[in-house]
């Protein structure tokens, strides 16, 4: 999204201007994150004089309202006056008769500002549908836009209580870059650098934007993440304290502390709080993970008796909480160049980036290229981690069953050295080990025909290709050129 590009967002685009173009009145919802580049989309789509757009602020309703008809009245040239629109009901009535013989879009961002909580939203929401539903003198269409970060309210507005219900045309949520997107925001970058990018700022466009791709990726980092100064860690150290209706700040901010140094589970993420796996505590883990924050995953194909592992969603907060608060005491002691040079550069980044992002490159790539590679199509994604029967450790990092069935399994790693035979020799052995503990989907992902991945950064050894010829099986083999 540099230089007024915008990068992904092809399908959102294409439905926004068949809306805006079709001549009559559409209601749609756009919502996501913060800094997701909701904005961007809906400010960069449409020219100024065709398109009007409001940002409602973290005031109050009635302020609001009168700064969305002044600003109204200097976007059309009409005598609109916030006496004369004393309720939402007169607002939206005047707005939805701006430019009335012209096709025009109409913006109303951070929608949930225009009210005063979930409730307060409702009543507003209803005062919009009382109109929307009533007659319009118009003859030029009009495509009224409501957007917003607040994601449980807006998402509210089209579930079956809501006075929207079946009154949207369209909605959806934004999402943050893949690991491919991500990319096209630092072009200057190779497919490692890119990697490593999108390892430390993740896929959102706030956070990729000030990076330099003249400069080396770890001058970035030291600069925009590490620095107690930098831009994006300013950003993301207050991201949490920007949502809407979160109480007891500080105990949100140590789970994500806690997860973000290794606490997996709820037991280990409680007792590193020093509390218990009560009613309340879990109630916060399911708010973190409904928001984003969180993720939780478990062991393909396992039941919910199983515990759930958590894990920082958004790689920049996974590194935000899981390297630099960690080192937080020896940047503030000897500088953050001093830290990523003697801690983060040769152990612990490199880690991260293998342990904790690379799994779902890989992830992404077999997702948006499966079409297009004629590859296998994936039905269900995982992994596998735990230990066998005889309780020793074990890894699978792809687990995906086919939507024909099948099984298909893999590695995906970024180390530096080339994959050879004992790579794949060692991955048919765990297998055995798997299915030899009683899990049904390793004995089927034995059998010869059934798919296996196997991603290196730093390509295969011939080694590694006569031993898959020897056995027969079935292999995709990707180095990190193929990831895009």
């Amino acid at each position: 999204m540099t230089k007024n590009i915008i990068i992904d967002r092809e399908a959102e685009i294409a439905r926004l201007r068949q809306l805006a173009d079709s001549g009559r009145l559409r209601l749609g919802l756009l919502y996501g994150r913060r800094r997701v580049g909701k904005t961007y989309l809906l400010t960069h789509l449409w020219d100024p004089e065709r398109a009007f757009y409001f940002t409602a602020s973290a005031t109050s309703p009635e302020l609001n309202r009168r700064v969305l008809i002044e600003e109204a009245a200097r976007w059309s040239g009409q005598d609109l006056r916030p006496e004369d629109n004393p309720t939402w009901r007169n607002v939206f009535r005047t707005l939805l008769s701006l430019a009335p013989e012209r096709n025009v879009v109409l913006v109303l961002d951070e929608f949930q500002y225009l009210a005063s909580g979930d409730e307060g939203l409702r009543e507003v929401a209803s005062e919009l549908n009382a109109v929307w539903e009533g007659r319009r003198l118009r003859t030029g269409g009009l495509l009224l836009m409501l957007s917003g970060s607040a994601i449980r309210t807006l998402e509210a507005l089209k579930d079956g209580g809501s006075p929207l219900y079946g009154r949207l045309d369209w909605s959806t949520q934004l999402f943050p870059f893949d690991y491919y997107d991500a990319g096209r925001m630092v072009e200057g970058y190779g497919p490692l650098e890119r990697i490593h990018t999108y390892a430390a700022f993740g896929g959102v466009p706030k956070y990729l934007r000030p990076i330099n791709p003249r400069r080396l990726v770890a001058e970035n980092i030291i600069d925009l993440l590490l620095s107690p100064t930098g831009e994006v860690r300013l950003q993301v150290e207050t991201a949490l304290a920007q949502e809407e209706g979160l109480q007891n700040l500080t105990r949100y901010q140590a789970i994500l502390t806690a997860v973000g140094i290794g606490r997996r589970t709820l037991g280990e993420i409680a007792a590193a709080l020093s509390t218990n796996v009560d009613s309340n505590f879990r109630r916060m883990i399911e708010r973190l993970t409904e928001m984003g924050y969180l993720e939780a995953e478990r062991n393909f194909e396992e039941t919910g008796t199983h515990a759930f592992r958590y894990r920082v969603g958004d790689p920049a907060l996974r590194m935000y909480y899981g390297l630099i608060l960690p080192n937080e005491s020896a940047i503030a002691r000897v500088g953050a160049a001093a830290v990523w040079r003697e801690r983060l550069a040769t152990t612990q980044f490199p880690g991260y980036v293998g342990q904790h992002v690379f799994e779902d490159v890989v992830h992404q790539a077999y997702a948006r290229f499966q079409n297009e590679r004629d590859l296998p199509l994936a039905g269900s994604w995982g992994r596998w981690e735990g230990q066998d029967c005889t309780r020793k450790a074990l890894e699978m990092d792809v687990v995906a069953r086919l939507l024909d069935g099948t099984m298909m399994t893999g590695s995906a790693k970024i180390r530096k050295r080339a994959a050879d035979a004992t790579v794949f020799l060692r991955h048919l052995r765990d297998l055995e080990r798997l299915a030899d503990s009683g899990k049904s989907w390793a004995k089927e992902a034995m059998k010869k025909d059934a798919p296996k991945l196997f991603v290196s950064a730093s390509g295969f050894k011939d080694s590694f290709a006569a031993a898959v010829k020897d056995s027969g099986h079935r292999v995709i083999r990707w180095t990190i050129e193929d990831l895009f």
